[in-house]
């Protein structure tokens, strides 16, 4: 079981680039709220995070990438933890690369197996 929030993380990413649903699912709770980037809806059911994972997840040429310098932890109590950051989507629509830069915050158990139990996103307003 991974142990530390920054890791959890890690790994959620991972499996977004391999494209891992199931594995993916298992990091969310059961109870789980998702605030999704692409998406108006709050997905607050498993089935409801995994449609939109799965969605997601067929876009054509995928990737996310992880802004370290972003990247801050804050620990509320001996097992639970805030983690945010920025990330960077990009996926084709209508066969072109878009860039979505988002910004994130995961609220993680780590006494959990399935260990996010809050994920909130949402794209940066471009500035003009």
């Amino acid at each position: 079981m991974i142990r530390k929030p920054h890791e959890i993380v890690e790994r959620w990413m991972e499996l977004v680039h391999e494209r891992e649903l199931g594995k993916i699912l298992t990091l969310y709770d059961q109870n789980a709220i998702l605030i999704p980037t692409f998406s108006d809806s709050i997905q607050n059911t498993p089935e409801k995070i995994g449609e939109y994972f799965k969605k997601l997840l067929c876009r054509k040429n995928l990737t996310l990438t992880l802004h370290p310098k972003t990247i801050r932890t804050q620990q509320l109590n001996a097992l639970l933890f805030v983690v945010s950051g920025i990330y960077q989507w990009k996926f084709n629509v209508e066969d072109e690369l878009i860039t979505y830069e988002a910004r994130f915050t995961f609220v993680i158990d780590i006494t959990r197996t399935s260990p996010i139990i809050h994920h909130h996103s949402s794209q940066i307003p471009r500035m003009i």
